[in-house]
């Protein structure tokens, strides 16, 4: 076995582990950083060629992500963010700077898109849907018509692992969403909400 087959094999797994876990992308080591970032400039180029999608400086994604932007449904994603392994994003979605998509996390930006501001964590798991069906009883749910408003996300949010998010939802800057909530109405900056329905449960500015 040559020298070389041990450190292809290392650098093999240590793709997988900044996949799963991309916010080890910002802690490499220099002699890490030179194929790393060689390797995440083949990705991105590659979804931007076959996406319409555009990626800022500094970024990672996931080679295992699944980003699908029409032409008309763009995906935008800003400088130094980060998207990790099987993350689900379909356009019209504008990411700000810095923001991170945890593992599984999934976005449909429907018709009238999802936006997210700078500074925003979204843990693994949540689900963000920027559409709704009608729910007309003579009509069956396959055949109802489909209705979008849009969501975003303001900036420096938390969003805890497995939150679901629905359309026509406005949420504050620096708010905090617990695990596990559904979000169907507006969150003001600075709240912490949690529960299904989620409701306010703090203030983030008490926690100084």
């Amino acid at each position: 076995m040559s020298i070389e087959e041990p450190n292809l094999k290392y650098r093999a797994q240590h793709k997988e582990r900044l996949a799963w876990m991309p916010w080890l992308y910002d802690s490499l080591k220099p002699h890490q950083r030179a194929w790393a970032e060689a390797w995440q400039n083949e990705v991105q180029a590659q979804f931007q060629e076959l996406e319409t999608v555009r990626f800022a400086a500094r970024c990672f994604v996931a080679p295992s992500a699944h980003l699908f932007a029409e032409p008309g449904r763009a995906i935008e994603v800003g400088e130094g963010c980060r998207i990790a392994a099987e993350v689900f994003v379909h356009g019209p979605v504008v990411l700000g700077k810095n923001v991170s998509l945890n593992a599984r996390v999934t976005i449909d930006g429907g018709a009238a898109g999802v936006h997210i501001g700078d500074n925003t964590r979204i843990a693994s798991g949540t689900a963000i849907f920027a559409f709704n069906h009608g729910m007309h009883p003579e009509r069956l749910i396959r055949e109802q018509p489909v209705t979008s408003k849009g969501i975003r996300i303001g900036s420096d949010v938390w969003i805890g692992a497995n939150v679901s998010i629905v359309d026509g939802v406005r949420i504050g800057d620096h708010a905090v969403i617990g695990m596990g909530s559904v979000v169907t109405r507006d969150v003001p900056a600075w709240m912490i909400v949690g529960g299904s329905p989620a409701r306010v449960i703090g203030d983030r500015r008490d926690k100084g």
